[in-house]
């Protein structure tokens, strides 16, 4: 008994030790060959780092230790010696990024040490030849192929610029190797190329003359700094820009590239899937080496836009943006201060009205004109049948020169005076109806302000919207891989990715089209390149739209009645269209004076006349003996009252219209003080709809962003069906679209209560506006007793 039990003890031990060193996971030291560890290259290597041991977790514990993470500085000597050390130490795979370290591993005869090559792996460089079966077919080695190629890139930047010779950059020490021009050489023989060798950036800046264009065939481990110099010198010298690189080179300025997003995702999860191969037993030499990475534009809108690269529509639908659809490098970028000011000064409808003014001015000018004195002066020559002249006895000769001066003077008119007054307040209304017409023209100017707003956002909605649709067409190509759906929602969201590309050019449309109408109410060129500033709630020249402030105001139905039944009284006492009213009837109740009592008021004028005789001469011309010389000159004055008795009933018939008018112009103002009222009250309720708008619509945005996360999620393990994903995604669009208009929205509706008003507070100095709310505080006071 004790000998069984002892067997099974050791028996149970021998089970347990064999358990437990089938547990212990074998440590994989992974060694890095870099050409230069720059800041740049950081985020990929963790990135890196991260996917491998996630991969390969499970099957062994994965080391990446600093000290064999090696960089040679662009130095084959040192690329050397970096490869030897890890071959030496204790690297269990090596992985080798950059063409110095390339050259080198492309030169081993043998491989001690499984070897894993990539960076340099653009298919016109590596030189390398696949096996039939599309491995390396080389015992402990393996690579990755590229599906892009520098000719196809090319060929892209080709028909996105149609550019004549294309300047190729490319660092001085890789175009030096011999290998690199064999394999490089060929491949610009058939295309306009001149080549751009570099040390550092002043080398390609210096180096730009005799191309429209730059491609960028290396360059990978330039600064973010560097990139943004060279893209700014881009810029001035009017060069397109293509980047066989990443992203990021594109966000900091280059024009375009045909990388995406996930190239390097796709590049991590290769690297991490064979080495998780590897370490289950499979040799590197039966890796497959080919990586058909996804092809698309990435187009720097910000770039473009400055250079004048037109996007076109049929390239949409496979083309990125990066960038903002703001730039503050524009130079006529315009807040809204800006844009208000420049209506003011420069809008074609206002000048045009303001011209009407200066007619009434001359109106009034032409009235009292009417009291200046009138002078004229004459010369008469006359011929006299000489019998008649002859027996005149000197009183009419044969020739007879004369000449005289009248002067006439309105002394009293009360048609005169009535005409005064009348143009005077005719002047009045047209002064009222321009300062109408200025706030229209603010208000107008200001709604185009906030619709480009809204235009701009709804392109950045819709884009996102696109890049949405395209993560989930992958999803759906990869479920349709995986057999865990259909080809109809891969066909589905084909369909989508089309209509929401459509929806993104109509709304790059209407963009341009909210420009266009901005500069028309600016009198600029249609076509000139303007910016406008966005609008933050409570900052800068925002500061006073208070809205939590009107919120709380608003909320109680009595202070809201209260401040409704203030804001009409101060709109009544504003409204310029009242004032042209009362000036327009203040000019017919004289003209019913003047056609009244005011008939029977003389008109009093004074009349001189000057005669004087300048030559006599013929028969007739000279006096009898005896009789008296008469003189030459001789004058007259006279006072002249007249008084009209029966004017075939004019009078009647003027006063009669001029009652009429009186009475028409009584009925506009009450119906007038009406629509004031309706106004401010629609007004005042618009505004807190939108109030409330910008506090649900953030809420509403939030939680349809999660709620498409967790969908989307669902839907890529095959847990929902596409319909519920499509909701969820036009669910958060809708979403999004809400909460980036709720704040224009509000701002436009408060100018629209402001314009109701008759005046804006954005315009008036502090005083004015402290003024307006001691007012209002003194009649809430005075209302809630």
């Amino acid at each position: 008994m004790y000998i069984q039990t002892k067997a099974r003890l050791f028996i149970f031990l021998f089970l347990m030790s064999l358990f437990g060193f089938s547990q212990t996971k074998e440590t994989i030291h992974i060694g890095l060959l870099l050409d230069r560890h720059v800041e740049e290259l950081t985020p990929y290597l963790d990135q890196l780092k991260h996917e491998i041991k996630a991969v390969v977790g499970e099957d062994a514990n994965i080391e990446f230790n600093d000290a064999n993470i090696l960089s040679n500085n662009l130095n084959l000597e040192r690329a050397r010696a970096n490869y030897k050390q890890l071959v030496d130490n204790n690297t269990s795979i090596i992985l080798s990024f950059g063409v110095y370290s390339n050259l080198i591993i492309g030169q081993q005869d043998h491989y001690s040490k499984p070897t894993f090559m990539l960076g340099s792996a653009l298919q016109d460089l590596n030189g390398l030849t696949p096996s039939i079966s599309g491995t390396s077919g080389i015992s402990n080695f393996s690579y990755l192929i590229d599906s892009k190629s520098y000719r196809e890139d090319l060929e892209e930047f080709k028909k996105l610029v149609n550019y004549k010779r294309v300047g190729f950059v490319i660092e001085a020490p890789y175009y030096e190797q011999e290998i690199i021009k064999n394999h490089l050489n060929p491949l610009l023989e058939s295309t306009e190329v001149k080549m751009i060798p570099y040390n550092t950036i002043q080398d390609i800046i210096n180096n730009l003359d005799g191309v429209d264009a730059i491609y960028f065939g290396g360059g990978f481990l330039l600064h973010s700094q560097e990139v943004k110099t060279l893209s700014e010198a881009f810029i001035q010298a009017a060069l397109p820009t293509f980047t066989s690189n990443t992203i990021q080179q594109v966000q900091d300025g280059l024009m375009v590239t045909n990388q995406t997003e996930d190239n390097f995702d796709q590049i991590s999860r290769r690297i991490s899937l064979s080495i998780e191969a590897f370490v289950n037993g499979t040799a590197l030499e039966n890796l497959p080496v080919f990586l058909d990475l996804s092809s698309r534009l990435t187009v720097n809108y910000n770039t473009a836009q400055k250079l004048g690269v037109p996007i076109k529509y049929s390239q949409l639908n496979n083309t990125d943006f990066v960038g903002a659809l703001s730039d503050e490098d524009i130079k006529h970028q315009l807040d809204l201060l800006d844009v208000i000011n420049l209506v003011l000064r420069d809008n074609l409808s206002l000048k045009a009205s303001k011209q009407n003014i200066a007619l009434s001015e001359q109106n009034i000018k032409g009235a009292k004109a009417n009291y200046l004195p009138s002078v004229s002066t004459s010369a008469t020559g006359t011929y006299l049948d000489p019998n008649i002249a002859e027996i005149s006895n000197g009183q009419n000769s044969e020739y007879t020169v004369a000449g005289q001066v009248v002067l006439q003077q309105t002394l009293f008119s009360e048609a005169a005076n009535a005409n005064i007054y009348i143009q005077k307040n005719l002047k009045e209304v047209e002064q009222q109806n321009y300062n109408a017409s200025q706030l229209d023209a603010i208000l107008n100017v200001a709604t185009a302000y906030f619709n480009v707003l809204i235009l701009k956002s709804n392109v950045s909605v819709q884009l996102r919207n696109v890049k949405l649709t395209r993560q989930n067409l992958k999803l759906a190509e990869q479920n349709f891989e995986a057999g865990l759906k259909g080809k109809s929602d891969m066909l589905r969201f084909r369909s989508e990715m089309a209509q929401n590309t459509q929806s993104m050019i109509v709304a790059a449309n209407q963009l341009e089209q909210g420009y266009m109408g901005l500069n028309q109410l600016l009198n600029n060129p249609i076509d000139k390149d303007i910016d406008i500033k966005d609008v933050v709630l409570n900052e800068g020249i925002y500061a006073q739209y208070n809205y939590t402030a009107f919120y709380d105001l608003l909320d109680d139905p009595r202070q809201r009645d209260l401040f409704i039944e203030f804001l009409i009284l101060e709109a009544k006492e504003n409204a310029p269209e009242l004032k042209s009213l009362e000036h327009n009837l203040l000019a017919t109740e004289r003209n019913v004076k003047l056609n009244g009592a005011g008939r029977l008021l003389p008109t009093l004028a004074l009349q001189g006349q000057y005669n004087n005789t300048l030559n006599r001469a013929g028969k007739g011309s000279d006096y009898p003996q005896g009789f008296p010389i008469p003189p030459n000159d001789n004058y007259n004055l006279s006072l002249n009252l007249s008084l009209p008795i029966f004017n075939q009933n004019t009078n009647n018939i003027n006063r009669q219209s001029a009652l009429i008018q009186k009475e028409q112009i009584t009925y506009n103002q009450d119906n007038l003080k009406l629509s004031i009222a309706s106004n401010i009250r629609t007004s005042v309720l618009n505004l807190v709809n939108e109030i409330s708008n910008i506090e649900l619509s953030n809420q509403s945005e939030q939680s349809a962003k999660e709620a498409y996360e967790l969908i989307q999620v669902s839907y890529s393990s095959g847990a929902v069906n596409i319909v519920q994903l499509l909701d969820a995604q036009n669910n958060y669009l809708n979403a999004q679209l809400a909460r980036t208009n709720a704040t224009y929205n509000y701002l436009i509706q408060a100018l629209q209560l402001e314009r109701d008003l008759g005046s804006y507070f954005l315009l008036q100095p502090e005083e004015t506006n402290a003024a307006f709310r001691t007012r209002f505080t003194q009649f809430l006071e005075k209302n809630n007793q």
